[in-house]
């Protein structure tokens, strides 16, 4: 009786084992299919005549809120509305920086091949005050690669608060300047421009939109990024 509830114990172990190491590979799969694959209308890809890939951080990813209420997933709605062919890739993560970005779009642009790349990268780089000549460099190598494939690429501008210094700000921000000069590439206005200094519109830590910012995001990306997409 002792060896049969041995051998139960023991099997009950096994099994236990193997749903514990499951658990974690599915969480972790599920966090890189979130992070590189998540197409906000599957529909859309099958008859798109634009994919456009978005490498950015939690200004992108919709941090804190759900995907739906993203501005990027608000975004390809308008233009599904306006029945336009468009499919929107977002590969935004939050805590992304420049050198994660240009680690991450080989792949990303090998697995999606996309028309058109915009670029939301380099706030998290300020805010961990990121060497801004490393910064600049990062930005330049990652439209190089996507210039390589034939996409068209823009680059975000960026901001970050005022307490960094005048210097470390202004060097900052003159780099996105810079880049966009330097490699010939549309520069998309700062997109928080109106909304981070409303508190109505912003998450309680004071850095990320919340669900009423996001819709305002989502009209003034569609102002910059259509002329830019329907231009020919």
């Amino acid at each position: 009786m002792f060896r049969n509830a041995l051998n139960s114990l023991i099997t009950s172990c096994k099994q236990v084992s193997k749903l514990v190491l499951v658990i974690p590979l599915l969480m972790y799969s599920d966090h890189l299919l979130a992070a590189d694959d998540r197409s906000t209308d599957a529909s859309v890809g099958q008859t798109a005549e634009i994919k456009l890939l978005i490498l950015g951080d939690s200004l992108s990813a919709g941090y804190g809120l759900l995907q739906a209420q993203s501005w990027v997933s608000l975004l390809q709605n308008i233009w599904l509305d306006e029945n336009r062919k468009v499919e929107v890739i977002n590969a935004a993560i939050s805590g992304e920086t420049s050198d994660g970005g240009l680690a991450r779009l080989p792949r990303l642009l090998d697995q999606h091949a996309p028309t058109h790349v915009l670029i939301e990268l380099g706030g998290n780089d300020g805010l961990q005050g990121h060497n801004v000549t490393k910064l600049q460099e990062n930005l330049s190598k990652m439209i190089e690669l996507v210039k390589a494939e034939g996409a068209e690429v823009y680059l975000q501008d960026m901001e970050i608060p005022t307490n960094y210094g005048r210097r470390y700000n202004q060097l900052f921000g003159n780099s996105f300047d810079t880049v966009a000069a330097q490699q010939n590439v549309t520069l998309v206005p700062f997109f928080m421009q109106d909304i981070a200094l409303n508190d109505e519109l912003m998450q309680r830590d004071g850095i990320h939109p919340n669900e009423k910012g996001q819709p305002l995001i989502a009209e003034f990306m569609h102002g910059q990024l259509t002329p830019l997409l329907f231009s020919n």
